[in-house]
């Protein structure tokens, strides 16, 4: 498949490359990246074990980064493509740093806060709203954890 710039698949793509950085390092591979006026201003992926933080998240990284991009906590006017339904951590911080919007790749059944296990971002009671995409890439971010937990398993 032919991806165009500036899409949700193109930018999903780069948070899937983001995904691989985390593969590599024998971390859980999940990626994001934030994107401001068409552009991507951060990213990050998954370093929990690296770094030996359970902070450490791909969302919590392009979230700080991208403050740190445009001096403001708060990210009015960013999306965030993420490979996996964000936990509740990271979906509180989704509300918590102001962003418009979050575009999902795949759900997370067993920790999903954006409506797999809870919807953190439904709650009409919260001071912001996140609108939500589901399903951008879904097959490719899914098959990238698939095969991860697949090769973690058949080196036991």
């Amino acid at each position: 498949m032919k991806l165009i710039k500036g899409t949700n698949e193109w930018f999903m793509n780069e948070a899937l490359k983001e995904a691989t950085k985390a593969y590599i390092k024998e971390e859980i591979p999940v990626g994001a990246v934030i994107v401001k006026d068409g552009k991507v201003i951060a990213r990050g992926h998954n370093e929990k074990e690296r770094r030996n933080n359970p902070l450490h998240h791909a969302e919590m990284a392009a979230i700080q980064k991208a403050s740190k991009k445009i001096g403001s906590w708060r990210l009015y006017g960013c999306s965030l493509y993420v490979t996996l339904e964000p936990c509740p951590m990271c979906a509180g911080a989704l509300i918590q740093s102001r962003v418009d919007r979050v575009i999902i790749g795949a759900p997370d059944p067993k920790a999903g806060a954006v409506g797999s296990v809870i919807d953190l971002l439904a709650d009409e009671r919260f001071n912001h709203k996140v609108d939500v995409v589901h399903g951008i890439l879904q097959h490719e971010c899914s098959k990238i954890l698939k095969d991860f937990f697949a090769d973690l398993r058949s080196r036991k």
